[in-house]
């Protein structure tokens, strides 16, 4: 999902109301970044509170090129690496993740083996279908026990784009949060959804409601999801002892665009890309009673911070045998504190450039290649900058591409 994609960040259809109104009641980070371009690295990096060059989940075999885990990968999350939910059972607590893990397909990578009590979903995105003896369709798992395939067992229709995923794992969070609260246990739930994902899709109630077509009717039903659980929430009468935080793993695809890829708002380019519609992300905390209605934070934030931040939730100080490079958010959340730190984006192996307050330095600009750009693949569709979206990778080390965000948010007017 895409900063863009948020009514409150400005998204002219106004589609969000449930996360519109999450900001309203909670404090909407404006400037809150994945760890990573690309989803495998992220989810690594906020589980971890690391670095992808750090936790395992980078290139080395060829110059700033993204790492994911694909099927045929057989690496996966290194057992050196404490993971949070690892960390929370130290603390009383029963984690489930529902939805997408995306950091190893092997049993040694498996959630229940990191810290995680449950597990509803896949090990990977909804690709598919595939013939089933080359290529098999994707495993879903309930736990250790694997019930099904996309597209077999768990439907999706690509001309239509039905699929009744997102339903399904709405109703696995809502029952794990009455499970927990029926048993007086704190939690941690870890909710993935992947609905907004080429191919993007919807449960039938919400397709054709949208006005941005088939990728908003997906970012509708996800916003009702969320309304949904913290209504829930509510209900149960546990929202003020609940932290909830909403954000995404990369900016939207715009490979997919314009049919199935969502909004970066003013950013440059989109996922794949250290460009700010690669890396920023919409962010929203909500916990009532505890932070301040309607607050916007200028904080600069990252998905590793979530893993600091949780820890000092829970009265855990973070692993000191390794460098973590998320901080804990809290005085910021809770207090309105600036706290002064970098942002880097990172590429594959490459720091391709830094953030210090409104400053951006690009070391390194690269979309992606001549090869795959003549082949129709294309990160930035509609935003040739001259000089900085370039299909061969420029280094600027010696005199670096230098950005204010505040005055040039789209990365068009080096300094």
């Amino acid at each position: 999902m895409g900063w863009g994609d948020l009514g409150v960040l400005g998204e002219p259809s106004k589609e969000t109301p449930n996360l519109d109104q999450m900001a309203a009641e909670g404090m909407l980070l404006l400037d809150f970044y994945a760890a990573s371009p690309l989803c495998s690295p992220s989810r690594a990096a906020l589980l971890t509170g690391r670095l992808p060059v750090r936790n395992g989940f980078y290139t080395t075999n060829a110059h700033a090129r993204n790492a994911y885990t694909p099927q045929d990968i057989v690496g996966g999350i290194p057992d050196s690496e404490l993971l949070l939910p690892e960390l929370l059972k130290k603390a009383g607590y029963i984690n489930k993740i529902v939805g997408k893990w995306h950091l190893g397909h092997r049993p040694q990578f498996h959630p229940l083996k990191h810290g995680f009590d449950e597990w509803f979903g896949s090990p990977n995105c909804h690709f598919g279908p595939y013939d089933n003896r080359a290529i098999p369709n994707i495993p879903v798992y309930r736990d250790w026990e694997m019930v099904g395939r996309y597209y077999e067992d768990f439907k999706i229709d690509l001309k239509t784009g039905e699929a009744n995923l997102t339903q399904i794992y709405l109703q696995e969070a809502l029952d794990f949060i009455s499970r927990q609260q029926a048993s007086q246990k704190p939690f941690f739930l870890y909710w993935a959804i992947d609905g907004t994902h080429a191919p993007v899709y919807a449960s039938k109630h919400f397709l054709g409601t949208s006005q941005r077509g088939l990728y908003g009717d997906a970012v509708r039903e996800i916003d009702d999801s969320v309304g949904k659980i913290l209504k829930h929430l509510q209900q149960l009468g546990i929202s003020e002892n609940t932290f909830v935080f909403f954000t995404s793993d990369n900016g939207a695809a715009l490979i997919s665009a314009p049919k199935q890829g969502g909004s970066n708002g003013r950013f440059l380019c989109g996922k794949q890309t250290t460009f700010e519609g690669g890396m920023r992300e919409p962010a929203i905390a909500w916990w009532p009673g505890h932070i301040p209605a309607g607050g916007v934070s200028r904080q600069l934030g990252s998905v590793m911070d979530l893993f600091t931040t949780s820890l000092s939730l829970v009265g855990l100080q973070p692993p000191s045998d390794r460098q973590i490079d998320g901080i804990d958010l809290l005085p910021a959340i809770l207090q309105g504190q600036l706290i002064d730190r970098p942002i880097f984006y990172y590429r594959g192996n490459e720091m391709m450039a830094v953030r210090v307050g409104l400053y951006k330095a690009h070391y390194w600009t690269w979309s992606n290649s001549w090869e795959e750009y003549s082949k129709g693949v294309d990160f930035c569709p509609g935003q040739n900058v001259s000089g900085v979206t370039t299909h061969t990778q420029e280094e600027h080390t010696t005199l670096p591409l230098l950005f204010h965000l505040g005055r040039d948010p789209g990365e068009k007017y080096p300094l």
